[in-house]
Parts: C-alpha cells; sequence; structure tokens
C-alpha cells in the first residue's frame, strides 16, 4: 500500500516516539553499547513529543501506511554549530522504517521538507548526518545538500561523528 503524509499533532506523540525509537534502533542500535542506546532512547520521553509536536516553532510530517506510523520528518529552530548567512531551519530528523525504505517515500518527505522549509522564510536548511550513513548522505547530496562541517552527536556516552550538511534554498 501507498503510504499517506500529513500534517503531525499531538496526537500522534506515541507513534512518533515509537517510530523514532524502532527506526533508530534497527538502523544504528547495533553501533552501541546497550546501556548507551537504552539511555539516548530514554530521554526522548512522550512529555518532550507532545512539546515539540504543540511548539509551531517545528513542523512535523507523519507518513503512515496500512493505519500505522512508517515514518515522520522533524523541522526545528536552530540548535547545530552552523554559522547561518540568513534565515535558517533544521531538518532534525527523517525516519522511515525498513520496510519502507527505497519506496519512493523518503523523496515525497523530503520535497515535503524544503517546501516546508522555504513556506516558513528559510533560506538554508540544515542537518546533521552519521558519517557512516553513506546511503542517508547520498540521498541529502541528491537534493544539493552539501558539507559543511562536523559535529559530534551524542548516544548515552558514545560520541558519534556527524557531518553537517547545508542546502541553500
Amino acid at each position: 500500500m501507498t503510504a499517506s503524509l500529513r500534517a503531525a499533532t499531538v496526537a500522534d506523540a506515541e507513534a512518533i516516539a515509537a517510530t523514532m525509537a524502532d527506526c533508530f534502533t534497527a538502523t544504528f542500535g547495533h553501533l552501541y553499547d546497550p546501556a548507551d542506546l537504552a539511555q539516548f532512547l530514554s530521554e526522548l520521553t512522550l512529555e518532550r513529543w507532545r512539546a515539540e509536536l504543540a511548539d509551531p516553532a517545528f513542523a512535523f510530517l507523519i507518513a503512515e501506511a496500512d493505519g500505522a506510523a512508517v515514518g515522520f520528518a522533524k523541522l526545528g529552530p536552530h540548535s547545530l554549530p552552523v554559522t547561518p548567512t540568513g534565515p535558517m531551519i533544521e531538518l532534525r530528523q527523517l525516519y522511515l522504517t525498513v520496510n519502507q525504505q527505497g519506496s519512493g517515500l523518503a523523496q515525497r518527505m523530503m520535497d515535503w521538507t524544503i517546501a516546508t522549509a522555504r513556506e516558513r522564510g528559510a533560506r538554508e536548511l540544515f542537518l546533521s548526518v552519521y558519517v557512516d550513513n553513506h546511503r542517508a548522505r547520498r540521498f541529502y547530496e541528491r537534493y544539493g545538500f552539501a558539507e559543511v562541517g562536523a559535529y559530534t552527536f551524542m548516544v548515552g556516552n558514545h560520541a558519534d561523528e556527524d557531518h553537517l550538511m547545508r542546502l541553500q534554498l
């Protein structure tokens, strides 16, 4: 079944939290000590998701298939160690379940991300991507993102190296 996309609301907090935990664990879980992974996931509380979903500074998209969440994207305000040259926004997360990867859904979600960033007046879109996540990096590069620096992303007590990427809108 083709997934549908819609703006997420506070009522989607549980589905987004579960999707994030499932996708992050499936993609990166093997890289971490179980205690570090558990600590990282425990910080992504339902209250935090609800607060961000209710905050107009954030924009969420949820992807659903057969009545279940299969992915989401989240745009939010400046938090990465970058120096914007104008109005900017960050792609904080874009996750898809394994069974949806390669389906074209990521492209639809990125199209929404870029359109929403522009609608919000951003001239730059920033993100970070794990250095060894080559598939995601190639995906972002196809959209015109370019590396602009490095960033340390913490998962529990484990420090990952991420690439900072920027798209001029």
